[in-house]
């Protein structure tokens, strides 16, 4: 009793942590997560079947929070939401043919690259500030609502799409691609990924439950992952508000490089 009493602790803390980094730098959660949980002994499929469905839960606190904080902008939120249901169904029913440990080596490459491309940028320049934004020709700004109405959903879909297929990247690949697609305040590309993987991660996880079974979770790790999750989601939603725009941009930077180094190193060595 003790020693399960102590693991659902330890899930829940991870869970807390996980939920903390995610809500506040618009990634990590399930690369966090469920590399832990599956160092502890869980099998890699259960793992991610339950780290998605406690995300349900989590997501929406989170994505709720950063509403409340002022940190969605609702045009992305229209634009990727459907997409990135769409890629997220389908990259979960793809994954029951196709492993997903086969692309993740690639995925990794491609995102050490833009976590290098976003440490020179926010280290060596500032953002524009809303007031330069503004002041743009009004053709300039329609060209951009243009492009935005093909390449919002694309990101979308893609970033659900790996999500599901490689057991996380709806955050890595959708927070930067908002962030260097358009020149976007990292706290609005964070909030808006974060609310629109609520919608995401129930897509995933529906279509693992059909999949999978009931029988394949681990209930009392999603219950534990959950409680710790909604938890961390209005504290990092917060901070996520608060922290200066060049020091979120850094720190979204180096977690990129960091976790997808240790997958490339990792997809070597093995």
């Amino acid at each position: 009793m003790d020693k399960a009493l102590n693991r659902i602790i330890i899930w829940g803390v991870i869970g807390f942590l996980a939920q903390f980094i995610d809500g506040t730098l618009g990634m990590g959660y399930g690369v966090f997560s469920a590399s832990i949980i599956i160092a502890t002994g869980v099998m890699p499929a259960i793992a991610s079947a339950s780290v998605h469905t406690a995300e349900i839960f989590t997501t929406l606190v989170s994505g709720g929070s950063h509403l409340f904080f002022g940190n969605v902008k609702r045009e992305w939120l229209i634009a990727m939401t459907l997409p990135g249901v769409i890629g997220g169904a389908a990259g979960a029913y793809f994954l029951a043919s196709i492993p997903g440990d086969m692309i993740k080596p690639f995925v990794a490459a491609f995102l050490t690259i833009l976590g290098l491309v976003i440490l020179f940028r926010f280290i060596k320049y500032r953002v524009p500030s809303r007031q330069n934004q503004d002041s743009k020709a009004p053709g300039k700004v329609s060209n951009v609502v243009n492009r935005f109405k093909i390449k919002l959903p694309a990101l979308g879909f893609c970033a659900a799409f790996m999500d599901a297929v490689g057991g996380g990247g709806w955050g890595p690949i959708a927070t930067p691609g908002l962030i260097l697609g358009e020149n976007a305040e990292p706290r609005k590309a964070i909030g808006t990924v974060n609310l629109v993987e609520f919608f995401v991660t129930i897509s995933i996880s529906v279509t693992f439950f059909l999949t999978l079974g009931w029988e394949s979770y681990d209930w009392p790790l999603v219950g534990a992952l959950m409680c710790g999750g909604v938890i961390a989601a209005p504290l990092a939603a917060f901070l996520c508000k608060k922290l200066p725009i060049r020091i979120l941009g850094i720190f979204i930077g180096i977690l990129l490089v960091a976790t997808n180094l240790r997958t490339l190193i990792l997809a070597i060595t093995n």
